[in-house]
Formats: structure tokens, C-alpha cells, sequence
């Protein structure tokens, strides 16, 4: 298998924010917001699997400024780092007031997506290289990130199991 740098899996996507995508504070909703991001770094994701693929995590998502009604919201994500079947992608989501100009970065996240093969099992990826001094410190910098994903995933288990399905006030005792 190849190796692809980040630049090839480079996806965009831009939206005019009308009334429909905003909250009772004229601000983008913060889950549209999130599903652009799953959707735009999923893109990113199979552009270099060249693989369907599934999301495994998705890090922290802090809202930094506000994305106002009529303004334009343009999530850009790229593979960063992979692993042997799973891909760390990027994600910056920046906000345009449309009659200024002024741009804000809105958002950045970090998703994580797995291949799957036709049985829908963890299939590999290609490897990924940096090119700009930006790729090289993101790509530098996953193996910690990675690190951290792993052990929040155990902590995440470990709530599954204590807490269950149910409700505590139905629980048999």
C-alpha cells in the first residue's frame, strides 16, 4: 500500500447559515455544527482509505466564536495520522461574515475513523506523510492524542459497565 500525504484527503465544505440552522440566539446550532464536522471529516477519511469507513471518536468540540445567522461556516478536515486500520483526521471550522469579510476560526476538533471492509471489519489504510510545517506538527504530535484517545476509551468502558442500561432507581437489588 502506498503512502498518500495529508494534502490528497483535503475535504471542504461551505454553507450560507440561514434561519432554519440557528438557535433563539441567531447562532448556528451546535449540533449542525458537529454533523458538518462528522460529515466533512468522513469525506477526508475515504478520500484516503479509498474505504468506507466508520467513526470511532470524536475529541473535545469547543465552540470559540459564535456563527451568526447570514454568516458562511467552511469546515476543511485531512488525515493527519493513521495507524494500521484507523486514521486521525483534522478538522478546522472557520466563520465568514459575509458583507465584512472579517473570518474567525470557529472550531477544531480531532475525529478518528476506521476502515471497514465489506464485512464490515477493521480493514487497513495507507499510511500518511506530511508535507507543510503545519502536517508535520499535527502529525508529530498523534501518537500523543492517540495515547489519550485510548485511555478515555477505557474510561468510557468502565462507565458502561458501572452505569449499564438502566436507571439506578431500577436496578434490582
Amino acid at each position: 500500500m502506498d503512502k498518500k500525504p495529508c494534502r490528497d484527503s483535503l475535504a471542504v465544505k461551505t454553507a450560507h447559515v440561514l434561519p432554519p440552522d440557528t438557535n433563539n440566539h441567531g447562532t448556528l446550532f451546535g449540533g449542525r455544527l458537529m454533523a458538518y464536522i462528522d460529515d466533512v471529516a468522513a469525506i477526508a477519511a475515504v478520500r484516503h482509505a479509498r474505504k468506507p469507513v466508520v467513526t470511532a471518536s470524536t475529541d473535545s468540540v469547543d465552540f470559540l466564536s459564535p456563527v451568526k445567522e447570514g454568516d458562511s461556516i467552511c469546515v476543511e478536515a485531512y488525515v493527519t495520522w493513521t495507524h494500521h486500520t484507523s486514521m486521525e483526521v483534522f478538522i478546522k471550522a472557520v466563520t465568514e461574515n459575509l458583507l465584512t469579510g472579517d473570518r474567525k476560526v470557529c472550531t477544531t476538533a480531532f475525529s478518528t475513523f476506521v476502515a471497514i471492509d465489506e464485512n464490515g471489519k477493521p480493514d487497513s489504510v495507507p499510511q500518511v506523510y506530511p508535507v507543510s510545517d503545519q502536517e508535520k506538527e499535527l502529525h508529530a504530535s498523534a501518537p500523543e492524542r492517540a495515547d489519550q484517545r485510548k485511555k478515555r476509551r477505557g474510561h468510557s468502558k468502565e462507565m458502561a459497565a458501572t452505569y449499564g442500561t438502566r436507571y439506578p432507581w431500577n436496578k434490582a437489588d
